[in-house]
């Protein structure tokens, strides 16, 4: 995943030498970005064919220790089931959202260094924005980690509730679930249309510097596709927060010694 995620953090410059080399009519310098394309392709392609039977495997040595441990412990079959179904969200973290979060790690460093070197004001209030929203990272997950709490504990007497409960009961539960979820969905939007703010300051920052003097087509291509790759990143931020949250709740729950 890290040389995955290098690869794709130098593609800017590349497609900014092929943007220059065909402009002057270099085609043989320009086609050697085709060859860059294969070996990002191919580095990706050798990375998803391990993922599948890794990650397959993991669940299998959890799920028998979650089962055995719980057992010992005492619980019922319905806090064991919904700890079953948990540790799966486990996995899935280090399966589908661990791959996001180191490319969004790579991204937010790498893109912010381009910018810095290419276009420094730029590149400075990347870095600003980043410092803001990595000081309310502490409290926002706070909220969070509550809330996930709280979701889960409604999800683990899930199956004693349709086993035994009445319309009435039902109904409060899965209402107050709903209730929870959309909380988090709120905060989840919340985050996207402040980082939306941000980033158009950052743009318009960039589209200052690069109107105010001469620059070659390449090089604004580098500088806005390192804006966006940046904008991306971020845009990651809120969701991967609330996995994370999801994560930390659920690695409470699901003991395996």
């Amino acid at each position: 995943m890290a040389a995955e995620n290098t690869l794709y953090l130098t593609y800017p410059l590349f497609s900014a030498f092929a943007i220059d080399a065909m402009v002057r009519g270099e085609v043989l310098k320009a086609l050697l970005y085709s060859v860059f394309v294969l070996v990002v392709w191919g580095l990706g392609a050798l990375r998803r064919s391990v993922d599948t039977r890794v990650f397959a495997k993991m669940y299998a040595d959890l799920t028998v220790p979650v089962i055995v441990r719980q057992r010992a412990q005492g619980s019922d079959t319905s806090a064991i089931s919904a700890r079953v179904m948990l540790s799966r969200e486990l996995v899935n973290f280090f399966e589908i959202h661990l791959p996001t979060l180191i490319m969004s790690g790579f991204s937010l460093v790498g893109a912010g260094v381009m910018l810095l070197v290419l276009e420094f004001w730029a590149g400075v209030a990347a870095a600003a924005v980043l410092l803001v929203f990595g000081l309310m990272l502490p409290r926002y997950s706070r909220i969070n980690d509550g809330l996930y709490a709280r979701l889960n504990n409604r999800l683990e007497k899930e199956v004693s509730l349709i086993e035994g409960a009445n319309h009435r009961q039902l109904q409060r539960h899965y209402r107050h679930t709903a209730h929870l979820r959309i909380r988090l969905s709120n905060r989840e939007a919340r985050g996207f249309l402040w980082i939306g703010v941000a980033m158009a300051a950052v743009f318009g920052t960039a589209v200052v510097q690069l109107g105010s003097r001469t620059v070659s087509a390449g090089h604004i291509y580098a500088v806005m596709t390192y804006l966006w790759t940046f904008a991306i990143a971020l845009d990651d931020g809120p969701r991967l927060l609330e996995e994370f949250s999801k994560l930390k709740d659920i690695g409470k729950r699901v003991d395996v010694g």
